[in-house]
């Protein structure tokens, strides 16, 4: 196992929120089809590095950015496609049940802060069994500001009765990473990344997870 942290002291963790797409369940194959579903519809031509980058902030901000005009449509399309073969593509990462279980059993709190909407949640939570993990659950629907925003984080931490100081927020991409800071809780990047644990490194986590359970280390389960 190879764990990374900043050298400052860091406070006992009581407190997991994680992001979902890309973190605990494996949705990245799904993320590109729907991209390249709308794409095609729209006649608009993408390399598959460039539809990477698309993967993690909120899609009304990714299709604005391509095309203000049709950006409502292109976000229907992609979510009726990404709904329609949803359970074809998502499995969760290895030992993610296990490990998220057994922080339940040890009396962690637990949450899910995501940029994606709440039935799209939903479906993979149920797909995956973890849907009764969970004590919060944050979806792009429950907030004005979505990630890197702190607003979700710190709507979770209030949801929990739980302090930013004691929380640890886990992800798999920047904007992850950017609202555990805004939030003032202590962060966590995963190596399993779709972009790339070095990209997540450039923004200075707290922890970077190899393994999911090196987060029981980390809150000393």
């Amino acid at each position: 196992m190879r764990l990374e942290k900043e050298g400052k002291q860091q406070m006992s963790i009581h407190t997991i929120l994680f992001d979902l797409d890309g973190t605990l369940i494996d949705t990245n194959d799904l993320i590109m089809a729907s991209f390249e579903h709308t794409f095609q519809h729209y006649e608009l031509t993408f390399t598959r590095e460039e539809i990477m980058e698309f993967n993690g902030p909120p899609l009304v901000d990714t299709f604005r950015a391509i095309d203000p005009d049709q950006a409502d449509g292109m976000i229907e399309t992609y979510r009726q496609h990404n709904l329609r073969v949803h359970d074809d593509y998502v499995k969760a990462f290895p030992y993610i049940k296990e490990t998220v279980e057994e922080l339940k059993y040890n009396g962690c709190q637990l949450g899910v802060v995501t940029t994606k909407m709440r039935k799209g949640v939903n479906m993979g939570l149920a797909l995956t069994g973890l849907n009764h993990l969970f004590d919060t659950i944050i979806t792009i629907d429950d907030v004005k500001h979505p990630k890197p925003h702190p607003e979700p984080v710190i709507k979770a931490l209030a949801e929990l009765n739980a302090s930013a100081d004691t929380a640890l927020m886990v992800g798999d991409n920047y904007h992850d990473i950017l609202a555990g800071k805004n939030a003032g809780t202590q962060t966590a990047g995963v190596a399993w990344a779709h972009k790339g644990k070095e990209r997540l490194l450039e923004y200075e986590p707290t922890y970077m997870l190899d393994d999911i359970r090196d987060i029981l280390k980390i809150t000393g389960v």
